[in-house]
């Protein structure tokens, strides 16, 4: 069994997601996530020597069409559109913050 699910680590886990997390809230998703926890603590228990591990549930194994950028005549028409644009390519706001706060 896994140990128990603190308020600090739902915090931390919180704030490595970018969440905001209030005080009330705290509790809530603190049991929501050791709840979480306990259902992959029952799967440990479950016995899978035996068992062939399964890669796909179907078999089929590729129905989709072969991936080929066939629409290069309307690149520029796609970058009229665009609300930014810089060398070519559609500029977009940044997302990802890496200051490490």
């Amino acid at each position: 069994m896994s140990e128990k699910i603190s308020k600090d680590t739902v915090s931390h886990v919180a704030s490595l997601a970018k969440l905001e997390l209030t005080d009330k809230q705290l509790p809530y998703f603190t049991d929501q996530l050791g709840n979480i926890m306990g259902i992959f603590d029952s799967l440990n228990e479950v016995d899978t020597n035996d068992v062939e591990p399964t890669f796909s549930v179907t078999d089929q194994i590729n129905v989709m069409r072969e991936d080929v950028a066939d629409n290069w005549g309307e690149r520029d028409q796609l970058l009229q559109n665009a609300p930014d644009v810089a060398d070519g390519l559609i500029r977009t706001p940044t997302i990802i913050d890496e200051s490490g706060d």
